[in-house]
């Protein structure tokens, strides 16, 4: 018997969307790094982007990396490393994205024991106001680095949309472009990757306005659910529902859609609000707000209605479903991105490979 909930990949699917945005950004000569964190760093999972053309895994944490580590191809750390991590960075990543000269101090003492060479992507900050020097700083920041041995400047990124939603144009990455021709020419060095963010600069890849020096993505929701997350526009021929949750149904009755009694706070300390819709066909599904937010669901069923969830259970309307449901029947829905990340962090989801 299937154990719910779970969430079901489609793997034949996924290399689909690997080798159709893998050309697709081939053709504007970008290599990929493909983001494994939203699916923890699944080895089978990340193994199929790569089966799909991808030159790189990315993951922004370490013990992702860790599991990673018997794939055969570049690894780069996303996130800007930890003090208390540097040597675990060292020794599981090939790359990694900095911007404090602090821990690229670490990083070098740590490499030159290792007798190893750690590459590094400096991050510029444009605009989104997270990780990034400042474009003033950057050229004296360069100047730093390149004194310090066991470590190699193999590039320039930035990261954009994440936490200002500052979406990517011509003139904000043709800015990072600008500063590595200027620090090839100070410093006469060739910066071997120009970073250009991740899948919310794929809008830029398909209407040909990408900058022509920028030569690699860092590429999650553009390969898992064939979207663009600027403007959340699908991509040509890809695949939205290779990730999908499936839960099932524990209790199906009318209920009345306003609860009966003085309305405080649920569960999670917010007052809810409710429409009367009259007494309705309520399914309760035996997946919570611990492993899921249900605003990030879609149900495969048009005709269902998506009500709420507490930390277990979610509540859907089915009232104008053409299907009879009843009790022990599996539900479907796609997903949003965060979606794939929580149920895939969470211990109590099933994972279901195909």
């Amino acid at each position: 018997m299937s154990k719910y909930p779970k969430i079901i990949v489609d793997l034949k699917k996924l290399e689909h969307n690997a080798k159709i945005v893998t050309k697709l950004c081939g053709n504007h000569n970008i290599d990929l790094a493909a983001v494994t964190k939203v699916y923890c760093g699944n080895p089978e999972i990340a193994k199929t982007t790569v089966a799909g053309g991808v030159k790189m895994l990315a993951d922004s944490r370490v013990e992702n990396l860790i599991r990673l580590k018997d794939i055969d191809v570049p690894k780069l750390y996303l996130r800007v490393p930890m003090m208390s991590e540097v040597e675990e960075v060292v020794k599981y990543a090939d790359i990694s994205l900095n911007s404090e000269i602090k821990t690229i101090e670490k990083l070098s003492e740590v490499a030159v024991k290792e007798n190893k060479v750690h590459n590094i992507i400096l991050m510029v900050d444009l605009g989104d106001l997270r990780e990034g020097v400042w474009p003033k700083d950057v050229i004296d920041t360069v100047e730093k680095v390149l004194k310090y041995k066991g470590v190699h400047l193999i590039g320039l990124g930035t990261n954009l949309t994440c936490y200002g939603g500052v979406i990517p144009k011509e003139d904000n990455l043709g800015k990072l472009v600008e500063i590595a021709k200027d620090i090839e020419e100070k410093f006469n060095i060739e910066l071997e990757i120009i970073s250009g963010g991740n899948s919310s600069s794929i809008h830029l890849v398909t209407s040909d306005k990408i900058p022509c020096k920028i030569n690699n993505l860092r590429l999650g929701e553009a390969i898992v659910l064939g979207t663009e997350s600027s403007y959340g526009q699908n991509i040509e021929d890809t695949y939205q529902d290779v990730f999908m949750l499936a839960a099932q149904i524990v209790e199906l009755k009318e209920k009345p859609s306003i609860p009966i009694g003085e309305i405080g706070v649920d569960a999670f300390g917010n007052k809810p609000t409710f429409t009367d819709r009259g007494i309705r066909k309520r399914a309760i599904l035996a997946v919570g707000r611990q492993d899921i937010y249900p605003e990030k669901l879609m149900p495969i069923d048009g005709e269902m209605i998506i009500l709420g969830a507490s930390s277990d259970h979610l509540i859907v309307d089915v009232t104008d479903c053409d299907q009879e449901y009843k009790v022990g029947d599996e539900i479907r829905f796609n997903l949003k991105y965060p979606a794939i990340l929580q149920l895939f962090t969470s211990e109590y989801v099933f994972k279901e490979i195909k």
